[in-house]
């Protein structure tokens, strides 16, 4: 039987040679398999996060990926920028609307929000629309408006606080890569969940100071990972935006914008 020219070839060629043309070889395969792995996740969170979804829950947060090249200097001063912001609708501490309680010396009970100034209105509007929907069923269109607006703003400022994205978010209604999704109920509310609207959501509060802390980690492992190598990385994103979700439909729900009780989830 004839030899072909590839195997007269590695006839010829030492043992110790075919191992290193055989290694080097596994290693190419190695690298195109890691690189085409890379650009899979970042295809799946592109299309995980920019694309709205058809959810039936009627509160959503799209934010559109900004992974790579991410600008270094505002990232370095982001909490400083984000002060007037901050000021007025509140930060990330929890993703959602914190009540803190303390007792003073006398014995009294004093209540925080830490939602910002709108934040307080947002709560005002809620309390005075908790008595309306319990005695007529319904919202008064005015004070949805308003609890709407305070927290399309609100989501906005948390995408740009939690280094989500890089633009500086408008003050008030205007376009940005970071949006909330929220239909309008239709009909009658439902009196007996709004009548318990915050003991039904105790659970989901609980769940989210837990998060908050892990999302509080990812933010600051995030900043450094945008400073040293200008990328945000892929799984931390993944997870920061789905804690941002999950957050806002329970702040939405606890400002009665809703009577859908949020699910337990990031997506």
């Amino acid at each position: 039987m004839r030899n072909t020219p590839t195997a007269s070839i590695f006839s010829t060629t030492p043992r110790r040679t075919q191992r290193a043309i055989c290694g080097r070889d596994a290693i190419r395969y190695h690298v195109r398999q890691a690189a085409r792995t890379i650009d899979t996740d970042r295809e799946s969170v592109m299309s995980t996060f920019a694309t709205p979804r058809s959810a039936t829950h009627p509160v959503d947060v799209t934010v559109e990926p900004a992974l790579e090249g991410r600008n270094r200097l505002t990232t370095a001063f982001r909490f400083v920028l984000a002060i007037p912001h901050l000021l007025l609708v509140g930060g990330p501490i929890a993703g959602a609307l914190s009540w803190t309680w303390r007792s003073d010396p006398n014995g009294d009970y004093q209540g925080g929000l830490a939602g910002g100034v709108l934040g307080a209105v947002a709560a005002v509007c809620a309390f005075i629309a908790w008595f309306a929907i319990l005695f007529t069923g319904r919202c008064p269109e005015g004070l949805w408006t308003l609890v709407a607006f305070y927290m399309r703003w609100r989501v906005r400022a948390l995408a740009y606080t939690s280094l989500l994205r890089d633009e500086y978010p408008p003050f008030g209604d205007g376009e940005y890569p970071a949006a909330l999704v929220l239909r309008r109920p239709e009909g009658p509310r439902d009196r007996l969940t709004v009548a318990f609207r915050i003991f039904l959501a105790i659970p989901h509060l609980i769940v989210i100071w837990l998060l908050g802390i892990g999302w509080a980690v990812a933010s600051v492992i995030a900043w450094f990972a945008i400073l040293f190598t200008g990328r945000y990385p892929a799984g931390l994103y993944g997870f920061s935006v789905g804690v941002l979700r999950w957050a806002t439909r329970v702040e939405a729900y606890l400002l009665l914008l809703h009577d859908d009780y949020p699910p337990f989830s990031l997506s």
